[in-house]
Order: C-alpha cells, then structure tokens, then sequence
C-alpha cells in the first residue's frame, strides 16, 4: 500500500489514507471503516497507529482500500486535499551517511567552501588537505554512522522551506529512508528487513555554510541541518511489502525541473539492515522511528558547487515511491 496523512482543509484533523488509481485518489481508511462497520477504529487513526497494530491493521486497511468502491464517500480526490508527512511526527530520527561517492565529493567541495572565506583560498585549500581536515573518516568504513535529525523540522510534500536567516548557502539532499514497524533490541543483520514497515523519500534541507563552520566541532551538524521545515518527507510510505529489493532503486533530483543529479540505492555501501542492527546494540527500537539513507552520490548542491536560491523548487524523486517536491522561500 501507499499510505499517506492528509488534511482535508486547513486546521483539520490528520487522517490515514491509501493510494489508489495512479495516486489520483486517496481512500479515507476510518472513514471507509465506519461505512463498513458503523464504527471508528483506533488501529486507523493515523499511520503511526497502522504501524503500532502490525499484520492485523494491515491486513484491515488492505480489505478497505480492496472494497473502496463500495464506499464512494471514503474516496477523495488527491488534488483537493493537503498530504502530510506519512509520519508527521516520527517518535525519533536518525541520518546515515550510506553512500560513500557523495561522502567522497562533499568533502571535497566543502573543504572549497570553507577555503573560499580565507584571505588565500588556494593555500587554504592545500593546507586543509595536507591536516586531513574535512577527508573521510576511517570511521566510516568501520561502522554505520548517523545523527539525529530534529523531528520537530518535518514537513510535508508541497510544503515551504523558510530560508534560514543566518544562511546564505542552502542547499538540498537527495535521500530516501525506511521507517521502523515491528520493534527490538539487539536485532541480528539477518533478521533486520523483517523490522522494516516501509519506505518514504527523504529531503535534508541543509545550511552549507554554517554547516561547514560547525563541523570541526566533531559533534555533526547542528545548526547547519536544524532550522524549521528542514526535513521534508513524502510523498506517502510504501509499505515494504511493495518494494522487494530496496537496493535497486534509481533516484533524481531536479531544481526548476532541471536535472542536478541521479544515482541508485544500489550504491549504499552500509544498508538498511547494518542500520538497524548497529542502532539497536543494547538499544529498543520502537515503531514509527525513521532511518534516512544518507544522500545518494551526486544527489547535493554542494557535490556540483551549485547551490539553491530563494523561489527554488526542488523535486526528488525515487523509483517506486514518488516525486517530493517542495520551494524554498525567504519570508
């Protein structure tokens, strides 16, 4: 299924939803629920919840989406509506740097970055590369690595991104990333996909240049990732079912409709299943938690030193799940 959270008008209440012919429709889950059974069921209630029941509420909205027709007043136009995050408010948020390419050439363009403030760049430049600063730690290679992006920062498909104030250099990520169904502690790799509830894109916002200025911190990003609306999902979680093998998936990322970059989930050197089994060490994953891939290689402004404006739209899209799209706006 392609499950979704909508609201019907501003202000409304959220509510799960399935789509349906060609994503043209979305089935109103408790509202066909009640058509059928003259009742509301808690298990629907939002796409959490879906996640929260397991096999039983999903094998009770695939009966509803299966019997839609027989509940016309369930069936809602797609354009009329405004679509959520799939999980508006994921109970926790964790960002892995997956794909090596991309690790590879962000470094470098952002040792270029911060070499552009010095009075001489070009011996900035040299004296960056020869301390090893901004290279690929060895660390990665050794372990699955993440931060915590802030999950109060989600936003929607279709939804504006303020443009930080403190920014002049923002720039977007080409992701996607699987949400957690089934919970655990101490997960075996060989066991992981089974945690999996599905799959949604993933858009990391980011602040390049106070990014930059933050990093030698060695405690990640914060700042430089952490601004409202910074972290934009959608448009719907396809539940993992539908997607067999998450690691053959071609993705795009187009500005103004021009194509900036296109790579493959087939490249992640650390997958899904090293995520989970390295998280949950010792550690309960609980349902509704989302694991963003990182970004796929060539899928950052900052990869090509082209960056975004105010006005810009931004479309990503992923094979099998969709297009996110969103603009970036200064207020």
């Amino acid at each position: 299924m392609r499950l979704v959270t909508f609201v019907r008008r501003r202000g409304a209440r959220p509510l799960a939803g399935a789509l349906v012919d060609g994503d043209a429709l979305i089935v109103d889950l408790q509202a066909a629920h009640r058509a059928r059974h003259r009742r509301s069921a808690p298990q629907l209630a939002s796409v959490l919840a879906i996640a929260e029941g397991g096999a039983p509420a999903l094998d009770l909205a695939r009966e509803l989406v299966a019997d839609a027709a027989r509940a016309p007043a369930a069936l809602v136009p797609a354009k009329r509506v405004r679509l959520l995050a799939p999980i508006p408010d994921p109970p926790q948020m964790r960002d892995f740097l997956c794909f090596e390419k991309h690790l590879v050439q962000a470094f470098q363009a952002a040792r270029k970055l911060r070499a552009r403030s010095a009075p001489d760049p070009e011996q900035a430049l040299r004296d960056m590369e020869a301390r090893g600063i901004l290279a690929v730690p060895q660390t990665w290679y050794e372990r699955p690595i993440f931060y915590h992006p802030s999950r109060f920062a989600v936003c929607g498909p279709e939804a504006e991104v303020p443009w930080p104030s403190y920014s002049k250099v923002l720039d977007f990520e080409l992701e996607f990333g699987c949400y957690i169904g089934r919970p655990g502690k101490d997960i075996a790799r060989e066991a992981a996909r089974g945690h999996v509830f599905g799959y949604t894109i993933f858009n990391d916002f980011s602040a390049r240049d106070e990014q930059t200025l933050e990093m030698p911190g060695q405690l990640g990003p914060g700042k430089g990732k952490d601004f409202d609306n910074a972290n934009a999902m959608g448009p719907c979680l396809v539940t993992a079912d539908e997607i067999h093998d998450p690691y053959a998936l071609a993705m795009a990322v187009r500005v103004n409709g021009e194509e900036w970059g296109r790579g493959t989930s087939a490249d992640m050197r650390w997958k899904f299943e090293d995520c989970i089994a390295h998280v949950s060490r010792s550690e309960t994953l609980r349902t509704g938690e989302f694991f963003g891939s990182g970004t796929v290689g060539d899928g950052c402004g900052l990869e090509h030193m082209r960056f975004l404006a105010p006005g810009d739209v931004v479309e990503l899209e992923v094979e099998r799940i969709g297009v996110l799209r969103n603009r970036v706006v200064r207020r």
